[in-house]
């Protein structure tokens, strides 16, 4: 058997998911947790078609649309994805997807699953959420990375960004106490080839 390698420039430097602290100032993420409106929000629907799945997700999302008054969180999320994307070099297009103001409260929770898949899932390339609820908040609430036979917790700092590529297992551990709140994010770009 003969090995014909292809010609591809390597990523030496990827990693599962970075941390960008201080992504917003505590001012900013007090500006976005004053967006929340329960009477707005609405029970996060999964992908392919499947409205709800409490086996799998139960929390409540609230969506952020570009526009005059949010602009500065998508043009934010621009460099930090730029930035990030030093370590992924993919095709990258844009946000194609509103920005999910999440909330967890008790009980609720987010299953092990991908960002990747089906769909309009199929052009995500990388996931980003913001931490908004200071740690001592909630009890629970973990964002949590399966890397190989490892569970990863992220950090739970106020204002800091969570990148990483949308075919990464994590979860959303349940919550037990108080609420957890986050700005959830994809961004896209042209299929793998």
């Amino acid at each position: 058997m003969s090995f014909f390698p292809f010609q591809l420039k390597p990523m030496p430097n990827f990693v599962e998911f970075l941390n960008a602290e201080g992504t917003l100032l505590p001012h900013e993420v007090q500006q976005i947790n004053q967006e929340w409106q329960e009477e707005k929000s609405s029970e996060a629907e999964l992908e392919g078609g499947i409205l709800q799945d409490d086996a799998l997700r139960k929390s409540s999302v609230l969506p952020i649309y570009p526009g005059e008054k949010m602009d500065w969180i998508f043009q934010r999320m621009n460099g930090v994805i730029a930035q990030a994307n030093q370590y992924y070099n993919f095709d990258l297009n844009g946000f194609y997807e509103p920005l999910q103001l999440a909330q967890y409260g008790v009980g609720d929770f987010f299953d092990w699953h991908l960002d990747f898949g089906t769909g309009a899932s199929s052009n995500r390339k990388l996931s980003l959420t913001i931490q908004l609820s200071e740690a001592d908040e909630y009890e629970g609430g973990d964002l949590e990375f399966q890397i190989n036979n490892k569970v990863v917790k992220a950090p739970r700092t106020p204002g800091t960004a969570i990148i990483f590529p949308s075919f990464i297992m994590h979860r959303v551990t349940k919550i037990t106490k108080g609420n957890r709140r986050s700005i959830v994010g994809w961004v896209s770009g042209p299929p793998y080839r």
